[in-house]
């Protein structure tokens, strides 16, 4: 069996059997970057000799019979927003083009405490602002399965290394779907915790009461690992939650008996492609294969989250990036004529056009005379929101619904209808908005051999629940196991 492509699951156990050992793993996922990483643009930044230090580092520790962690051995990549002690964090923005951080994110001191071995940093839009990872100052990333195609967005370049056989697991962060809907583009596993299971200290914000951290993987049970060695209490960041972590991949094989899933009539509309619909009812008819009940709920505030998302988002950005001045932080301008044009300058210098779009919108809806009609109405209605998901989950255990309207579109598809690109997450946004926890998992493809998601929702620090109901579905399929081609192109 290769190394490349399979289960994290499956190489610890090659690995605890001595079959292969941390540095071949590592190398096999280093080669696979430098001969395919041109064609899809996945990573920002790769340190190989590092990568192979702490792989022979964990090599050492597994035959000296120490204790290892729940990833020992097995490479990571992870999203370039969060911050990495030696290691370049850019956001994929001209800002930061030149920020190395003094210290480690607390995710990413865990996973070096759990044994993972980081292999680089991947591509993003810029201040994981965007659907596509179109735009990253360092350019675009291209969809696996189809080079002509978006990998989806924010975490697109995640989404795609994993994807792309470049890493068996990788990190990204979720605002709106920018873990779920990358990941239903490129045919992996994706999940976005509850808001506060895993710290935000070391991510880069961009909106602050609804960034989370998430894993990538290629299949269910990698996942959990993954979200098993991120979770735990940090005191440095005060919307952290305080409860222990559960045993994710230690139960994730466990079926729900009696699984009642919730089907939102407001999810099956006008705009919803016909080949994702049909893949969604054939994998609801799945889960009642397996004794599932399916009931119908309602969301009815649920067609008012992109305005809300599109308020909030945008307000908080707008007060997070106010930082990046290029006194405090950031690029600075090299020609000015005083401190109010440096500050202009700068940031017209230093920010990409998405970006400059969300703050003015931002810094609007924050305006005096505004503030009431705008951003504290949005705020109410995502209370309503998060009520009618509270009125579900009295009935039912989990909500099914797509990841995204369409399969993935085109690069540029929406260079001239920034509408269109922020509709391609009307799916995901809610989970946001509510804090609750959600996973994309494979679940077919398209006539034109693209990857179709499926999204399952759960309450709040409900995510052994979200596990154990994706590999309910897994285990009776096989969209998990398909692979794209390294070349890219479709076979």
């Amino acid at each position: 069996m290769s190394i490349v492509g399979a289960t994290a699951a499956e190489l610890l156990a090659r690995m605890e059997r001595g079959d292969t050992c941390s540095e071949e793993v590592t190398t096999a996922y280093l080669d696979v970057i430098a001969a395919h990483d041109e064609d899809v643009k996945a990573f920002v930044h790769v340190d190989r000799d590092a990568a192979l230090d702490a792989a022979r580092e964990v090599d050492r520790q597994r035959q000296a019979g120490e204790k290892l962690g729940l990833l020992a051995g097995l490479p990571v990549a992870v999203k370039d927003i969060m911050c990495t002690r030696g290691v370049p964090t850019t956001c994929c923005s001209k800002m930061l083009a030149n920020y190395v951080p003094p210290y480690d994110a607390h995710a990413v001191t865990l996973l070096r405490n759990a044994g993972a071995v980081l292999i680089g940093k991947t591509n993003m839009d810029e201040f994981a602002m965007g659907s596509s990872t179109e735009h990253s100052y360092f350019g675009a990333t291209r969809n696996p399965w189809d080079l002509e195609r978006a990998p989806g967005g924010s975490s697109g370049g995640s989404a795609a290394a994993v994807a792309a056989q470049m890493a068996p697991l990788a990190v990204g962060t979720d605002t709106g779907g920018s873990i779920r809907q990358p990941a239903g583009f490129c045919g992996v596993v994706g999940m976005k915790p509850t808001y506060g299971r895993i710290s935000r200290y070391g991510l880069v914000a961009f909106a602050s009461s609804l960034d989370q951290i998430g894993p990538f993987a290629n299949d269910t049970a990698g996942a959990a690992l993954l979200l098993e060695a991120m979770s735990g209490y940090d005191n440095r960041d005060s919307t952290c939650i305080d409860t222990p972590v559960h045993p994710y991949s230690k139960t994730v094989e466990e079926p729900l008996a009696g699984l009642k899933i919730g089907v939102a009539k407001e999810h099956f509309v006008d705009g919803l492609d016909p080949e994702v619909e049909a893949a969604i009812n054939a994998a609801l008819g799945v889960y009642e294969s397996q004794g599932a009940e399916l009931r119908e709920i309602s969301l009815p505030h649920s067609k008012y989250a992109v305005s809300v998302y599109y308020l909030i988002a945008p307000s908080e950005a707008s007060s997070n990036l106010a930082r990046y001045d290029g006194v405090h932080y950031g690029h600075r301008a090299e020609s000015f004529e005083n401190m109010i044009d440096m500050f202009s300058a700068s940031r017209g210098e230093g920010f990409g056009h998405e970006v400059k779009r969300r703050v003015m919108l931002g810094t609007y809806a924050l305006s005096a005379g505004y503030y009431d009609a705008y951003y504290l109405k949005a705020l109410k209605v995502r209370r309503l929101i998060r009520e009618d998901f509270d009125t579900a989950f009295q009935d039912v255990d989990v909500i099914v619904s797509p990841v995204s309207p369409t399969p993935a579109f085109k690069l540029g598809a929406h260079d001239d209808d920034p509408l269109g690109m922020y509709l391609s997450d009307i799916y995901t946004l809610s989970a946001n908005l509510a804090g609750l926890p959600g996973i994309s998992i494979p679940a077919g493809m398209s006539s034109e051999g693209l990857p179709i998601g499926l999204q399952v929702l759960a309450p709040p620090l409900q995510e052994d629940r979200v596990l154990r109901a994706a590999r309910m579905f897994e285990r009776e399929t096989n969209w998990h196991t398909q692979r794209a081609p390294l070349s890219g192109q479709p076979s």
